[in-house]
């Protein structure tokens, strides 16, 4: 094998390793604090009348964020104009960061959507009213979205627990992210704003997902 044929190869196999580790790149999605809410809840926040608007859509699929916003009050501190995010859903849910619970006053339980049980309550105060909610407030479970098909693909399935290998200047590995796998997702690693500042990362930043 002479020196060029040499280089073809190598050039080949480098070629065929990044394609590889291409298939397994997910984007970074930086949640801020957020609220979902029922219709009811809605309904007691800004009028019986009223309906929610978009303001603009995000990235996973039938979802916006909404034009109106909350305050979401603790035992020890607020945060004015928290955004909703639509549509409404079976249950109230306020998404923030341990940093966050801090200033609210509430112990910062890590939890995947939906997982509620135990979890701390807080007020949302709207311009037409308020509720007092005895559970909802979570710091978010860091997790990717994905298609089944994408997945199938690399071999995941719906939560599996993989670690993601981020770069850059603070690069590091996120532990513990569970896959959330379902065909209305759009391929997205959903973080709060601690561990992006943490690692310096950004919307759209690619990481790498690291099967166990």
């Amino acid at each position: 094998m002479n020196q060029e044929q040499l280089a073809e190869l190598v050039a080949s196999k480098v070629c065929t390793k990044l394609a590889d580790i291409s298939r397994y790149l997910v984007p970074i999605g930086v949640s801020n604090r957020h609220v979902h809410v029922t219709n009811e809840t809605f309904a007691i926040l800004f009028g019986p009348d009223a309906v929610m608007t978009k303001k603009g859509d995000v990235k996973q699929p039938g979802q916006f964020a909404a034009n109106e916003c909350v305050a979401v009050v603790g035992p020890k501190g607020q945060f004015d104009k928290v955004r909703i995010l639509g549509p409404a859903r079976r249950f109230n849910q306020v998404e923030v960061s341990k940093t966050d619970c801090f200033k609210l006053g509430v112990k910062p339980f890590v939890r995947l959507s939906g997982d509620l049980d135990g979890t701390p309550g807080v007020t949302l105060i709207g311009p037409k009213g308020k509720v007092e909610l005895d559970q909802g407030c979570i710091v978010a479970l860091r997790h990717v979205h994905m298609l089944p098909e994408q997945a199938e693909q690399l071999g995941l399935h719906d939560g599996e627990v993989v670690d993601i290998q981020t770069f850059g200047s603070r690069s590091g590995i996120f532990g513990d992210v569970v896959m959330r796998i379902n065909s209305a997702s759009a391929l997205e690693m959903h973080i709060d704003t601690d561990e992006a500042n943490a690692l310096g990362l950004k919307n759209n930043d690619q990481v790498l997902i690291r099967k166990h």
